[in-house]
């Protein structure tokens, strides 16, 4: 990383279809001077999600990120230089500083974060993925031990975690992955109860199958036909945590699934509620002395999958979107 130039990595175009390398370009820029309140900060490890893809469509919980902008992201960055009272020179932090070696950023919007090795851990466990694992699951799917909890996309990020918390807690768990290898790695590696590869195309079927007696909790990182398939064997009372819907974020939005909700919501008296991390970060102390004692004691493992070099950031991205990725997906600048 020279300490001159500013590698950047814009997005050149926003995308009707599927997410390609052509909507994006590498330039070199300069390194910003931090205003008042400001902190100039170099990007150490960037993390990847589906939500980077999402962001791209309009507005969400941010803005959306224009054309021939610096792409949006988060990363975990190191502060050179500070005109904040708050931070110093050599604190580590969590910010959006988009894809690129050095950012300004408020003071503000950056959260100061603690010094630990694996650095990577800042980004998974201890980080967003972690934490949206933790309270998603806890806070708004709330399960008992001895219920049965479903988990799409599990083999990801957030659901890897999802899955081994629902164990903590006595539940027994079924992953949804794509391809027969993460679903071994579930019930091999994890400890999952079972997992279904959704690749197989029956997944209602399958899922019946593992789940004979019904869906008290379902974690949903995808939306869709998994959803619909999972709402129909959700028992009485149960409830559903809506973290994301990566099958409706990469190409042209399929206008599928689920149907049938509001009547199954009724008769089953289902609960189904949205949710994003930041509506927590008051209790974020509690989850990480947990997440923080899971992983001491073995209980909880932890699978990363960090890409050397910004340049591959968005072929990194785009292997995100087609699941490539077993564990939390990020760039080492």
């Amino acid at each position: 990383m020279s300490d001159t130039v500013n590698r950047q990595i814009l997005l050149i175009e926003k995308p009707t279809g599927k997410l390609g390398l052509e909507h994006f370009k590498m330039v070199n820029g300069s390194i910003p001077e931090p205003k008042d309140g400001e902190a100039l900060v170099r990007t150490r490890y960037i993390s990847l999600d589906a939500a980077n893809r999402a962001w791209m469509h309009g507005a969400t919980y941010r803005a959306a990120v224009e054309a021939n902008t610096v792409m949006a992201g988060g990363s975990i960055a190191e502060v050179i230089a500070s005109k904040a009272p708050s931070l110093a020179p050599g604190d580590l932090v969590f910010g959006d500083t988009g894809w690129q070696d050095y950012a300004a950023v408020p003071a503000k919007h950056l959260n100061k974060m603690p010094k630990m090795e694996p650095m990577t851990h800042l980004l998974s466990v201890y980080g967003i993925a972690g934490l949206t694992a933790y309270f998603g699951l806890l806070h708004v799917g709330r399960p008992k031990e001895g219920e049965t909890v479903v988990v799409s996309a599990a083999a990801g990020s957030v659901g890897s975690i999802v899955g081994q918390i629902a164990k903590i807690k006595g539940c027994n768990v079924i992953g949804i992955a794509g391809g027969k290898e993460k679903c071994k790695w579930l019930t091999s590696e994890l400890g999952f109860d079972a997992a279904v590869d959704y690749k197989d195309g029956a997944t209602f079927k399958a899922l019946r199958a593992a789940a004979p007696k019904g869906i008290d909790v379902y974690f949903d990182n995808v939306g869709g036909e998994i959803l619909e398939a999972c709402l129909a064997l959700m028992n009485n009372r149960g409830r559903i945590a809506c973290c994301g819907a990566i099958s409706q974020y990469d190409g042209v939005p399929s206008a599928h699934g689920p149907r049938g909700v509001p009547g199954l919501l009724v008769v089953k008296r289902l609960v189904m509620q949205g949710f994003i991390v930041m509506d927590f970060m008051d209790q974020s102390a509690t989850a990480l002395a947990d997440l923080q004692s899971w992983v001491a004691s073995g209980k909880l493992k932890v699978q990363e999958d960090v890409i050397e070099g910004i340049e591959n950031t968005p072929k990194a991205l785009i292997g995100l979107l087609a699941g490539e990725n077993r564990g939390k997906r990020m760039v080492r600048v």
